[in-house]
């Protein structure tokens, strides 16, 4: 047997796209190592703050951020994800300028939802900042306009850390947050089958979400789990 080179870097097939940040990442957090099942490489864009990224459109960071995607493919990544929903303004530059598959967006799930729920019913979408969150970010992450939106801006702890990059966070206070959005939002939308959080900050508590509305909810772990699938197959013993 010849093993065969060309990559610096091997077993990690995911690349992600980190903002800059100081705020707690939590187990189960995208940018906490420990939330993922397979190993996966991780490249800091410097600059692109949450509150640059979120409230400012992501404004003059694209060639970072297609720098740092080339970055991770070179050092071995076959696909290549960012760490948060509204990079979707994104998603065709990526996957133009390095070759490989792109998922930069948990907002990507909200039509493949829709598809899988039964008549009547579709997706609602949980966001950190629906303020921010324009039909721009949707059309790029292929989301039907009409979709509900709900958000934790009202909230007195999660959106508040998140986005204004605070070094401590109550978790009870931002698990609470998104419980009481993501009961709003059902409760005004009651065709709402699923839901989608677009903020990857959200994984935490998405357990909770689904005990406190009894719907089913995807992530960008869901996401990312389903797209290294595809990307690194699992091999099966012969039979």
């Amino acid at each position: 047997m010849k093993a065969q080179g060309g990559k610096a870097i091997y077993g990690a097939s995911v690349g992600i796209l980190m903002l800059e940040a100081r705020f707690p990442r939590i187990p189960g957090d995208m940018g906490n190592a420990l939330t993922w099942p397979f190993p996966v490489l991780y490249k800091v864009v410097r600059a692109a703050s949450p509150e640059r990224v979120v409230r400012r459109r992501a404004e003059g960071l694209l060639p970072a951020f297609l720098d740092a995607a080339r970055d991770l493919v070179a050092d071995g990544a076959d696909g290549i994800t960012t760490n948060c929903g509204f990079l979707s303004l994104y998603q065709d530059d990526l996957a133009q300028a390095v070759g490989v598959p792109v998922a930069a967006s948990s907002l990507m799930q909200v039509r493949l939802v829709d598809a899988i729920l039964p008549p009547g019913k579709r997706a609602g979408i949980l966001t950190i900042s629906g303020s921010s969150l324009t039909a721009d970010h949707l059309v790029r992450a292929g989301v039907p306009a009409d979709t509900p939106v709900g958000s934790t801006e009202e909230g007195r702890e999660f959106t508040r850390t998140i986005l204004d990059d605070a070094p401590e966070m109550d978790v009870a206070a931002a698990r609470a947050d998104n419980v009481e959005a993501a009961r709003a939002l059902a409760t005004a939308h009651p065709e709402i089958g699923a839901l989608v959080l677009e903020c990857t900050n959200m994984i935490p508590y998405a357990a909770d979400i689904r005990a406190a509305t009894d719907l089913p909810v995807f992530t960008m772990a869901s996401f990312v789990a389903w797209f290294q699938s595809g990307l690194r197959p699992p091999a099966y013993p012969d039979a």
